[in-house]
């Protein structure tokens, strides 16, 4: 039985499991009232207050793994049954104030909100701002900041605490990036699951005769241990798709493109990743054309599975959120059905009952190894050079990789003063790239080791030998 990461990612894979099983039965709408009881059967309850929190908490849980909210473009919703339990985020004056004369706080506070009551700092929260500058100012670092995990985590600034003292995630604001229902320690923020549509689509498959293409992403190396990355591929099989393609061959398209591109235009931003397309869009309008216009390497390998196959049908998977949003913004033009999680093909994997372990690997080599370091931060520069290289183009690559959306502001509020030199702007919304996506179900070093030997396996294959042994096939 796999150890989760944590006792989160347990509970959401047990509704996932639960969901797709009732989805390959056809059960679904009878079956999804007996979840709750199912996965919390009492009489004790584990985590909350009683079993009937607990199961109600599972509903929406089961809600969400269904696709949540029709009604809300963000891919993530708060299940405001679930937060409950943060603090709220405010200024606090803590036992080391030594009501000292100086008074820095006072004096620092734009609202005057902070007094001096018996030698001690006082903060009047109706007229708090949050602004933090009172806690730079003490010297004793007396008044601390208590920032709910969600909102810490949150660099594009989307989510607050609503009318309710719940979380609120604004759409306008909010990226998809995912980042808030990995740091959210009560799991009172779930990603959408398209796993019923994953279902069906395989299903409808046996009945109508089409193929389902999977799309992996290159950061799967290592994601299923103790099983290896080809009996992965063969449980995709036992699971029902036809055949099985690296997006790290889209890597390698997009890489070539992008080179193109970017000798055309002298100045370039990546497209691969949805979040930080979108956080450019929203926060640097004035800004967004410099962002590719080739296509993420999702949308290559799906369009190049159906330029061969007309009729197939491609299901993405990968360690990411924001694809699924890629997708509903309508940003792959049809190339792309479906998009799921590591975390949810795990479900899947389970409510099919298939023990990879047992399985014999079915090998997959397709791509080059520039292709599958996309999975890290850098590995879009690095292979965009080499794309340039294999041109035999003498354009002068100067490149910046910003891991995370915090490095992608400061990087694009350098390019709008003019400051540094650089022509390649490679956006990641996760910190270290897509080997610590929200979805991953191992973040660690070894992963990511995983993910760098998966890329050294093809070391010997260029980007344009890639390219033409696929469109030989």
């Amino acid at each position: 039985m796999r150890v989760f990461e944590t006792s989160v990612q347990e509970l959401k894979n047990d509704v996932l499991r639960a969901v797709a099983r009732l989805a390959w039965k056809d059960d679904l709408q009878t079956g999804i009232l007996d979840i709750p009881e199912e996965i919390i059967p009492g009489p004790e309850a584990k985590m909350r207050c009683c079993i009937y929190k607990e199961r109600a908490i599972i509903s929406q849980r089961v809600k969400m793994a269904m696709g949540g909210d029709k009604s809300n473009p963000s891919m993530v919703e708060v299940l405001d049954i679930a937060c409950d339990e943060c603090p709220v985020t405010q200024i606090a004056v803590g036992p080391a104030c030594r009501g000292c004369i100086a008074t820095r706080c006072v004096h620092s506070c734009p609202k005057e909100a902070i007094s001096i009551v018996n030698h001690k700092a006082v903060i009047d929260h109706s007229k708090c701002i949050t602004c933090g500058k009172c806690v730079s100012a003490c010297p004793y670092g007396a008044i601390e900041k208590n920032q709910r995990p969600c909102e810490r985590g949150c660099k594009a600034g989307a989510i607050s605490m609503g009318e309710n003292k719940k979380a609120f995630v604004d759409p306008a604001k909010c990226t998809s990036c995912g980042t808030c229902t990995y740091q959210c320690p009560f799991g009172a923020i779930m990603d959408k699951s398209f796993i019923v549509d994953a279902v069906q689509l395989l299903k409808g498959a046996e009945r109508w005769h089409y193929p389902v293409y999977a799309a992996v992403a290159p950061s799967i190396a290592g994601q299923f241990a103790p099983a290896d990355l080809g009996q992965v591929i063969t449980g995709l099989k036992e699971l029902g798709f036809c055949q099985v393609v690296e997006v790290a061959l889209g890597a390698d398209m997009t890489a070539a493109r992008e080179a193109e591109e970017l000798t055309e235009k002298g100045m370039l931003a990546s497209s691969c990743c949805p979040a930080f397309v979108d956080f450019v869009e929203k926060n640097f309008p004035e800004q967004a054309h410099f962002i590719s216009q080739t296509p993420s390497p999702m949308v290559m390998t799906a369009r190049h599975i159906k330029e061969k196959d007309p009729a197939a049908k491609v299901i993405f998977v990968g360690p990411c959120v924001a694809k699924k949003r890629e997708i509903h913004l309508g940003k792959t033009m049809g190339a792309v059905d479906c998009a799921l999680t590591f975390e949810e093909l795990y479900a899947l994997f389970e409510s099919r009952d298939i023990e990879l372990t047992e399985l014999e690997p079915t090998p997959l080599d397709q791509a080059s190894g520039f292709g599958r370091s996309f999975a890290h931060s850098g590995g879009v520069s690095a292979a965009v050079a080499q794309a340039l290289k294999e041109r035999g183009s003498e354009f002068d690559l100067k490149p910046q990789a910003c891991s995370g959306l915090e490095a992608c502001r400061l990087a694009f509020l350098k390019a709008a003063k003019g400051v540094g030199d650089v022509n390649f702007i490679e956006g990641m919304a996760c910190e270290g790239g897509c080997v610590l996506g929200p979805a991953q179900l191992i973040r660690s070093p070894r992963n990511q080791g995983d993910v760098v030997r998966h890329a050294k396996q093809a070391e010997g294959r260029t980007i344009q030998e890639a390219l033409d042994t696929a469109r030989r096939e």
